[in-house]
């Protein structure tokens, strides 16, 4: 029996001009340096921060993504909505140019969408298959585990989960967590985060050093 190997291309290093798949759909975005948006994935509208990602299959609308997040794979922030106000929830109601039935969509329900913009910290974590609903804003330093579905905000250094999404924990105590984002490290020169990597990777070196 041999052991086998097939389709896997060797990942490409990052650099100042974002890596972006060929199949990903970017439309009136804004995209850091060390930057990669992965296959399938569409990004619409939204600012993607320094050395943030975008995993395969994510779909987000009109979001502010700080620096150094790492966003899994099918995660959809900024989803629409349908207008159960209304007598039918079908997107003929706001579509209906698609159908004859009008010129143009229905604008006022659209531009709803667009001012609730959701916003992302600096290196936050949000886990496969999560949904961030409009107008939500998560913390810096935050997670929200996989198939979670955030319906308010997340604060800094935290942990949550769940449908909806609720705290599971803090990462760090209080004190811990003001002096990291005090440090604002995710703002160091590339330079500097090369020199100092061995010190992300012990946290009590980290805070000894430089918070």
């Amino acid at each position: 029996m041999k052991k086998y190997n097939k389709n896997l291309p060797a990942r490409q290093m990052l650099g100042e001009a974002p890596t972006i798949a060929e199949n990903a759909i970017i439309v009136e975005s804004f995209i850091g340096k060390y930057t990669e948006i992965m296959e399938n994935t569409v990004l619409q509208e939204s600012v993607l921060g320094d050395y943030s990602y975008l995993c395969d299959h994510c779909n987000v609308i009109y979001a502010d993504i700080g620096k150094f997040a790492s966003i899994a794979s099918m995660v959809r922030i900024n989803p629409g909505n349908h207008p159960f106000e209304r007598p039918s929830l079908h997107h003929f109601t706001y579509r209906g140019n698609l159908y004859g039935f009008c010129d143009a969509r229905d604008s006022a329900f659209f531009n709803w969408r667009s001012i609730q913009r959701v916003s992302l910290g600096h290196d936050t974590w949000i886990g496969h298959g999560t949904v961030i609903l409009p107008g939500v804003c998560i913390g810096n330093g935050a997670v929200v585990g996989s198939l979670s579905v955030v319906t308010r905000d997340v604060e800094p250094y935290t942990i949550v989960g769940g449908a909806p999404a609720r705290l599971i924990k803090k990462r760090f105590p209080g004190a811990i967590a003001e002096r990291i984002e005090k440090s604002a490290w995710w703002d160091w020169e590339h330079e500097t985060l090369r020199d100092r990597l061995p010190d992300f990777r012990d946290i009590r070196l980290f805070l000894h050093k430089y918070c």
